[in-house]
């Protein structure tokens, strides 16, 4: 970057055809079949998560055009409310802005947003702005994020996959395999039982050296997630996810009390900002932490976020989130593995995760990835199936 490039145009879009938020997938997708949730107490509502209401706020993809023409571009989970979020109240601290500024935008976004945001949909938009910021500061100075963040601290990227079939995921390369629970409180003891069964039966295919865990989506109450730990601890899961709601620091700091370590307990991917995770992290309530870069608050806080959970000696570990957590993961001795999210309907390979909305994405080989050292995050926006919500110009 040779001069002093300006923030000239925000465009704001919802995606009209899929291909951004993985909880949208249709009907005959793993993701939306039945899986435990805050909602599975509720017959009526837990045969699939879209009955609730799982998919319904869509994508939102964020554009900052800079003085001389150049675009960057973020995405998120938002739809419509993150949109109008953006063009109605965020873009006043952008427009006209140095690009280089990132710091004081995202401060002053956060601020201008205390009174109704803090966590949630308003840190999803900040999310998306921020990441086309860090996006469009790579495409000016022909920098991959990861070099804009640090540099990389190991030339190659592992990864655990997330979906049903571990066992698949192990002769893809994977170092391990996170099933989601599939039953909750609300199905009582033949439930808990099944859940049981049904991971016992996997570490009976891919035997004792394979990483396996499960992912329980908030969908616990303290008594069952300790018995379903401790039935399921026979088997060895490497870890227990997100049993409980974001602020029940106190369910947290019980479990992991009661299962003394002989299973890591995590959480994080709907937690949001340092202070968020400050509170999780001094309660000392989770084994380490599961921030998603879309939602947390973007590329400019999760750093700030894995500095605390370093301090604590905590790994952070990105929710999967493409290439958006892979720069970050690369840049961290404090992340020594990243989740891939299999977006195939059936598990049954890799395909990337965002596709058909980003076009050269990169996915993992033998459950490794080497980022490309493309500008930016690398990637290129498919406009197809994108309608434009909202223009903010200088």
């Amino acid at each position: 970057m040779t001069h002093r490039q300006i923030i000239r145009a925000i465009r704001v879009h919802v995606v009209r055809s899929g291909g951004g938020d993985y909880h949208d997938q249709g009907t005959e997708h793993w993701i939306v079949g039945e899986i435990a949730t805050p909602m599975s107490i509720y017959p009526a509502y837990r045969a699939t998560r879209s009955s609730w209401g799982l998919n319904v706020l869509g994508t939102v993809v964020v554009e900052v055009e800079s003085s001389d023409g150049t675009i960057g571009f973020g995405v998120t989970t938002g739809g419509p409310p993150a949109a109008w979020i953006i063009k109605e109240h965020l873009s006043r601290f952008l427009i006209g802005q140095p690009v280089t500024e990132l710091e004081r935008m995202w401060d002053q976004m956060y601020r201008a947003t205390l009174y109704y945001g803090r966590k949630g949909l308003v840190l999803n938009a900040i999310s998306a702005v921020d990441l086309a910021l860090w996006d469009l500061l790579g495409h000016l100075r022909q920098e991959p994020v990861y070099a804009l963040i640090g540099g990389a601290v190991r030339d190659e990227i592992r990864f655990y996959a997330t979906g049903p079939r571990p066992d698949l995921a192990q002769k893809m390369g994977f170092l391990g395999g996170k099933m989601p629970l599939q039953y909750g409180p609300g199905s009582g003891e033949a439930g808990l039982q099944a859940n049981v069964d049904q991971f016992r039966a996997m570490r009976e295919r891919v035997g004792d050296d394979f990483w396996l865990m499960m992912d329980c989506w908030m969908a616990l109450d303290v008594p069952y997630a300790v018995q379903l730990a401790e039935r399921l601890s026979p088997y060895h899961p490497k870890w227990i996810e997100e049993c409980f709601p974001a602020d029940d620091l106190w369910a947290y700091q019980a479990l992991r009390q009661q299962l003394g370590r002989r299973i890591l307990v995590s959480t994080g991917e709907h937690e949001a900002t340092r202070w968020g995770f400050r509170s999780l992290l001094e309660a000392e309530a989770a084994d380490f932490i599961q921030p998603d870069v879309n939602w947390c608050g973007g590329m400019t806080e999760l750093l700030k976020i894995a500095a605390l959970a370093d301090s604590h000696g905590a790994w952070t570990i990105p929710h999967g989130s493409s290439v958006y957590s892979y720069h970050f993961v690369v840049t961290r001795v404090n992340s020594p593995f990243a989740e891939f999210l299999m977006m195939a309907p059936e598990a049954d390979k890799v395909v990337p995760m965002f596709s058909p909305l980003l076009t050269g994405e990169p996915v993992p080989e033998n459950g490794r990835l080497r980022l490309p050292d493309r500008p930016g995050f690398g990637v290129e926006l498919n406009r197809d199936g994108l309608d434009l919500v909202g223009e903010v110009t200088q």
